[in-house]
Formats: C-alpha cells, structure tokens, sequence
C-alpha cells in the first residue's frame, strides 16, 4: 500500500489570515491562499499518525473527516505546534485507549507544563491520556516505518524533523548541518518550510529554501509554515523551479 500524506495545515504561527490584517493576501477569497497552522497526517497500512498538534488540530481532524488516530509525533514545543494536543481526547474516547505520543525530553518537559492537568496523579475526569515515547536520536520503530529523526536549528532551539521511508519532513527551521543532511539524500519527497521573501531569524526564506532543495536533489519540494508575507499562492508557484511547489491546505500526496 502506497504512504498517502495529507497537509493539514500550511500556515506560519499566526495563520493565513492574519488578524486585524487587510493585505491583499488575507483579503484573499481564493481556498489556496487560507492556511491553518503547520501540520501533516502520515498514512500506510492502516497506521496514521499525525505530526504536530497546532491549535487548529480539531478543525483539521473534522475536516478530513478523521476518525482514528494511531501516534502523534512532536517537532518542538512552541504553542503552534502543540496547543490542540488537548483535543485527542476525543479519540481517546472512541478508540478506548490512551493516545501514543513520541517527543524529545526537551518537549515532553514542555507538555508536562503546558497540560500539567493531565499528568496528575489524580486526574480530572475526561482528560487527554496519552502514553508518552522518548525520541532519542536514533531511528525509532512506529506503525509500518523505521522513522530517522533529523536534527535541525530554528534560529537556537533545536526542532526535529523526519523522514518516513521516502517522505522527509523539516518545519521551523534555518540551518541543517551537513551530517543531518545526509539522512535526507534520496528522498523522493521533501517537504521543507519557506516563510517569506525577506530574511527571517529562525525560518528559510523563499530563497533560500529553493537554493536547500536544490541541494539536497530530491525529486519533489513542497514549501510549508508559510506566511501571508510570501505572497499570493498562484503567483508564488508562478515562480517556482520545476519541481518545487507550495503545499495548501488539504492537499494530498501520494508515495
């Protein structure tokens, strides 16, 4: 069975539309150009799993009409990537089971914090459940894939990407080491994030996000945790490399 791999938002921390914003790309009517916050839901074998849990988690799910969810699997710990781990609760009640959640040491102290509620000793009743997994560096068995994480930098911090047999997956970031790299080479699809045309401290320019994928030769680049800053979604893709376009939200893939 084919890996499928559904965007489920595409969007930077504040999402396109901004609030209070009046430029002619949150004026935008056109479906391309509305983005939630960054996520993908990974598909094989019967296996799904979700990566990132941004705050607009349960809006994604309704709308692609998900009903069973197998692991979520964290980046990193800022908010637009894990505040809506509250919402799996809902799976917990139709599957009957807790949630398996895979994160760095350095997250899972920040999900310890941010939902302390549900790691008391006696908790409320209806809280999330989840069973939480240490990423260690190492690749790491789940579903159907050996997953190999990849470290790389947004500005200081330290965020994880994936790849996922031939599906790689690097959000939040603006620097990659040339041994992390490596683990990318021979992907044949590379999703990658390009917030802006202008320089960023902690995330790829357009620019420089072509300029990566063009490096590491994979077949195919989908851009993401983009930013009503970059601009109209059909004019951008004018511009594009062959071989390199913008996700949107709801956009689907297949391995």
């Amino acid at each position: 069975m084919a890996m499928k791999v559904t965007f489920l938002g595409t969007g930077t921390s504040q999402g396109v539309p901004l609030i209070a914003c009046n430029c002619h790309v949150c004026r935008s009517e056109i479906p391309f150009d509305k983005r939630l916050r960054t996520s993908v839901m990974v598909e094989e074998s019967g296996f799904r799993l979700v990566i990132d849990t941004g705050p607009d988690f349960r809006q994604q799910m309704l709308r692609e009409q998900v009903e069973r969810l197998d692991a979520v699997v964290f980046t990193h710990e800022h908010k637009d990537h894990i505040a809506g781990l509250d919402d799996i609760r809902a799976f917990n009640f139709s599957q009957n089971k807790a949630m398996d959640v895979y994160a760095s040491e350095r997250v899972q102290i920040a999900l310890r914090r941010e939902f302390s509620y549900i790691f008391e000793d006696n908790p409320y009743p209806g809280i999330p459940k989840i069973n939480l997994h240490s990423i260690e560096g190492h690749p790491f068995a789940l579903g159907p894939w050996s997953i190999i994480p990849i470290d790389v930098f947004h500005y200081k911090l330290p965020v994880l990407g994936f790849r996922i047999g031939d599906f790689t997956y690097i959000t939040d970031a603006n620097a990659i080491e040339d041994a992390e790299k490596e683990k990318i080479a021979g992907s044949k699809v590379l999703v990658l994030n390009a917030l802006r045309r202008e320089s960023h401290i902690s995330h790829f320019t357009l620019e420089q996000a072509i300029a990566l994928s063009r490096e590491l030769k994979v077949d195919k680049t989908y851009f993401t945790h983009i930013s009503h800053q970059l601009g109209l979604h059909k004019e951008v893709e004018k511009e594009l490399p062959e071989g390199i376009s913008l996700a949107y939200d709801g956009l689907t893939i297949l391995l």
